[in-house]
């Protein structure tokens, strides 16, 4: 999957799940800055990452991406057999 694949599909979830306007989703756009995602949003939002792309993220990874961008990043470095 490319990463313009990956960045469509954390662009969709985003826009459903915190109800932003998909045209205004991009890279830079931050989860606790830019979406005011509490902790309890976040951690739902990596247990959908996990589901729609068959990853397993770290609770400590998880907390190193803040913006949509690092997502899109850590979600096309650990695909499922790109190892």
């Amino acid at each position: 999957m490319t990463k313009a694949e990956i960045f469509d599909k954390i662009a969709d979830i985003i826009a459903d799940r915190f109800e932003v306007d998909r045209d205004a989703i991009n890279d830079q756009l931050n989860f606790k800055q830019d979406l005011d995602a509490d902790s309890i949003d976040f951690v739902e939002f990596v247990l959908e990452l996990e589901d729609t792309f068959s990853a397993e993220i770290s609770d400590e990874d998880a907390e190193k991406l803040n913006t949509i961008g690092e997502v899109v990043d850590y979600i096309n470095a650990h695909q499922p057999g790109d190892k």
